[in-house]
């Protein structure tokens, strides 16, 4: 019987905990949770202690649950267990994208693990599929939709015809969002996520904040009725490929997606991603990204993995020498604008060769219009762009 501390009895905590009770109570003992606070009444209240030494001095404990967010106390808690010879399972993604390459390179120094199967897609088993599945692949892309909330928004707005400030009023009530949703409608938990599938595709590490990020809070009812005449779909994609020079390319945007895309079709707080290798093609992942159990599960499924592993290496983690990145300013790619119809001609001198839609056709955008723009590079976009002043309203990248 593996005994097993778990840090944090928030949602997740008590998900890890329940998922024990249920499925793998033969194997799994949950000895300690640490919290700082009492749960009178609740089945574990005897395991429940507030001090991390007794854990840390517990020879007994072989593996530990992180799953209390943040980099402060969960990262000083991470490298103590590390440093003590016990493996390490978390969720923590923040924690991850942040101080994985040190925390890689202190459990392979213990002869522990440190393991993060939860930090990326929730319950979708994207990182052991990469680590093992995948091993024989060169991977040359990963796109995806990695945070549902951000997801459930877009969802929404589109199918309800809803603004934005309304629906994300409806995720906070439903707990999809948070009270401050800055870190998901922003595109920084997206972009962490981003950062670990990155550094496991490549094998080095990858810094979030060198990757070119934007949010959700600038799109609007009418950019989803411009899209619709075109059977388009907005999504904030998180991305990277491998360049022919080996520069890593690598942003979170909001995309423009045709209809029969493989991720068009991924809605509410569902993710998706898509992965392509050299020989396999692509090799697509859909699921939930998020939520208690299926949460819990991953982490679970690590510390598993780590009581399966006595003495052996777990496949996975990167080095630390950093990628080369590529420069996103010199990327190519094609825009939408909406922008007012007054401003038509310096629209299209702007960005020639391009086409204009939905000019007068809908009704709620009266004095606007649409418009595709030929593929340019992106650093010759933005200089147009903001020259065009307010007689452009918004612009969305095409995939």
């Amino acid at each position: 019987m593996v005994k097993i501390a778990v840090l944090g009895y928030g949602t997740v905590g008590s998900g890890v905990v329940e998922v024990i009770g249920r499925n793998c109570a033969d194997r799994l003992e949950v000895k300690y949770i640490l919290d700082l606070r009492d749960f009178p009444g609740d089945p574990y209240e005897d395991r429940v202690v507030h001090d991390f030494n007794i854990i840390l001095n517990d020879a007994e404990i072989s593996v530990v649950c992180e799953v209390m967010g943040g980099v402060g106390a969960a990262y000083q808690f991470t490298k103590q267990a590390l440093e003590a010879g016990k493996s390490v399972c978390t969720s923590n993604k923040e924690l991850v994208a942040g101080h994985g390459t040190e925390l890689l390179a202190l459990a392979a120094a213990h002869g522990c693990h440190y393991l993060f199967e939860a930090s990326v897609g929730g319950g979708i088993p994207l990182i052991r599929t990469i680590n093992t599945s995948l091993a024989s692949e060169r991977i040359q892309a990963v796109t995806g939709i990695l945070n549902g909330t951000t997801n459930y928004i877009l969802s929404r707005m589109e199918r309800e015809q809803a603004d934005y400030a309304m629906v994300l009023k409806q995720a906070q009530e439903l707990g999809y969002a948070e009270r401050n949703p800055d870190a998901d409608v922003e595109g920084h938990d997206a972009c962490r996520k981003i950062a670990i599938l990155s550094a496991l595709m490549t094998g080095r590490k990858v810094d979030p904040e060198k990757i070119y990020t934007e949010g959700i809070t600038g799109i609007t009812l009418a950019d989803f009725q411009f899209a619709s005449m075109r059977q388009r779909k907005i999504k904030l994609l998180a991305m990277c490929s491998v360049q022919e020079d080996g520069k890593l390319s690598v942003l979170v945007a909001p995309f423009l997606l045709p209809g029969d895309h493989p991720l068009a079709g991924v809605n509410d707080v569902f993710n998706g991603v898509l992965i392509t290798g050299n020989t396999l093609g692509d090799v697509m992942f859909h699921g939930r990204g998020a939520g208690k159990l299926p949460t819990a599960s991953a982490v679970v499924a690590d510390v598993l993995d780590c009581a399966g592993s006595q003495g052996r290496p777990v496949p996975g983690g990167w080095s630390d020498k950093e990628v080369e990145y590529a420069a996103e300013a010199e990327t190519d790619r094609r825009f939408f604008v909406r922008a007012r119809l007054s401003a038509r001609r310096e629209v299209e001198a702007a960005f020639p060769g391009g086409s204009a839609f939905g000019v007068g056709e809908i009704p709620s955008c009266e004095g606007e219009f649409g418009y595709f723009t030929a593929v340019m590079k992106e650093k010759n976009f933005e200089e147009r762009y903001r020259k065009l002043g307010d007689a452009v309203l918004n612009r969305i990248r095409l995939a």
